[in-house]
């Protein structure tokens, strides 16, 4: 099976046009016409990155960061971004960059955070699309099967995305039941997820000023950009392993979040 067989059935389920205007998914660098020797899942793409993946024999990496986010003026080795590249080209390693298409995919990353705390009756809040027959949104909306107490939800959080801190507003006095999610960087939804009539509201990162005003609106728990994303490398392995029978797929063993907690 070809690269762009494998390229095909990832766009096919999170299609390209359902990316924000900012974003830069999709093919980033390598051929597509070769076949495949197997497929490496990540979240960020570094020099380790690569090296694991030639180390495990894999011709293709799939991530949900973009690799080539911002314009490239020329490829030194001035920084990690442009050695990353340089070290995918020597090695004949393919990028593919699965990013905010897959966020708002029906089924797509935010879907996966859902199912991580066990919502159902999901739907999208905030901005909505449909590309090809597939529907997107900014924002998935569920609930629980029971009511919990704020700091049960902190604690839940904690556990099923192995968080080591989660950053909150006052904790709510009154019981959760609906939960509104964006991950990544999220906090643009917050108003949206009030207006859905959200319980609480999880997301990957927010700024300082953002909470305020809130206490007792609505229960703010912040996880961490990649720690609300750790799970895409999930979507990708069903999707491939579905539509590209044959496929080797392999999760990184690498963690990239760049951010320690002391």
């Amino acid at each position: 099976m070809k690269i762009k067989e494998v390229i095909g059935a990832l766009e096919q389920f999170a299609p390209l046009p359902l990316q924000a205007d900012f974003d830069n998914a999709g093919l980033q660098i390598g051929l597509t016409e070769v076949e495949v020797s197997g497929a490496l899942l990540c979240l960020d793409v570094t020099p380790k990155i690569v090296d694991e993946a030639v180390a495990c024999g894999c011709n293709l990496i799939v991530s949900h960061h973009p690799l080539i986010f911002h314009k490239l003026a020329h490829i030194t080795d001035e920084d990690e971004v442009q050695i990353t590249i340089r070290k995918a080209i020597e090695n004949h390693v393919t990028v593919v960059s699965m990013h905010t298409n897959m966020d708002s995919a029906q089924g797509g990353v935010n879907h996966k955070i859902a199912e991580k705390l066990g919502l159902h009756d999901l739907r999208f809040f905030g901005k909505q699309n449909t590309v090809d027959g597939v529907q997107g949104g900014d924002g998935v909306i569920g609930e629980l099967n029971e009511p919990i107490a704020a700091d049960d939800l902190i604690i839940m959080l904690k556990r099923n995305f192995d968080v080591e801190c989660v950053m909150a507003n006052e904790l709510l006095r009154r019981p959760i039941s609906k939960i509104a999610i964006c991950g990544g960087a999220g906090s643009f939804m917050l108003d949206d997820a009030i207006t859905a009539g959200a319980d609480a509201f999880i997301t990957g990162e927010m700024h300082y000023h953002e909470y305020f005003g809130r206490d007792q609106q609505i229960q703010i728990a912040v996880i961490g950009h990649y720690q609300s994303e750790q799970y895409t490398n999930e979507i990708f392995k069903s999707i491939i392993e579905d539509k590209c029978p044959g496929v080797e797929c392999k999760l990184t063993k690498i963690n990239t979040n760049p951010i320690i907690y002391l």
